[in-house]
């Protein structure tokens, strides 16, 4: 067993600094009572309490929301029937076109996948709103299920499904009974990926929103390059 020397744990502390101290320092930042960003004024909750009476961050909220959860939902079982054709079904006629067609989205640029999508909408007459960023990100999250998905079943023992065909199942309940429950685990980080990389998304929902679907980080980018700081949209009571 190797020793931690300074060495590994100077880097190791100075890697974690690199990726995590930004968003600590956002998070202190986030209870400034000032509103400038750079000037500390104390602490103060009172953006998070303007943030909560701001409707128009809160409709961009639910609609992240239900794009991540469907989006997700949806890319984790495409993915996982992608992963079992790749791992179980050996080779076929196109499987190099099928495999780079579900790999393609992970070293393409998201702007080349957003305007591609984009045009696709465009061509096909679709308005874009909700159901087309949906589309966007299933295809997109769809690829990332996929390899956690395949690297599970790359591992798997088939003399367990074997055995469930022998006892008299059929294939849908021994990958019902047997299949699913082992790779659950695999399944569920997919769908956390893809879910977080759904509510992460800028850039390809950015081509494929529609005014009447504005999701959080594109509201959010919005209010940044114009400089306002979120203040309540409701009025007040009578």
């Amino acid at each position: 067993m190797r020793r931690l020397t300074w060495f590994n744990a100077t880097s190791l502390t100075l890697g974690f600094a690199f990726l995590y101290l930004p968003m600590v320092i956002l998070i202190i930042y986030s209870f400034n009572a000032s509103k400038l960003v750079t000037v500390w004024a104390g602490f103060s909750t009172r953006w998070y309490g303007t943030l909560l009476q701001n409707q128009a961050f809160l409709d961009a909220a639910w609609v992240t929301l239900r794009v991540a959860v469907v989006s997700s939902t949806i890319a984790t079982v495409l993915g996982t029937m992608a992963a079992l054709v790749l791992v179980r079904a050996g080779r076929f006629v196109g499987r190099t076109l099928f495999s780079g067609m579900i790999y393609a989205p992970l070293v393409m640029p998201e702007v080349i996948t957003g305007l591609s999508l984009l045009l696709l909408f465009i061509g096909i007459g679709l308005d874009r709103g909700v159901f087309t960023i949906i589309l966007a990100h299933t295809t997109f999250s769809m690829c990332y299920v996929s390899v956690v998905v395949s690297s599970r079943l790359a591992t798997f023992d088939r003399s367990l499904e074997e055995a469930a065909l022998d006892l008299g199942c059929s294939p849908a309940e021994a990958f019902r009974l047997v299949t699913l429950p082992i790779i659950a685990p695999a399944v569920i980080a997919g769908w956390l990926l893809a879910f977080t990389l759904s509510l992460d998304d800028l850039v390809i929902a950015s081509f494929t929103a529609g005014p009447s679907a504005t999701t959080l980080p594109i509201k959010i980018w919005s209010s940044i390059r114009l400089g306002s700081a979120p203040r309540s949209t409701r009025s007040p009571p009578s």
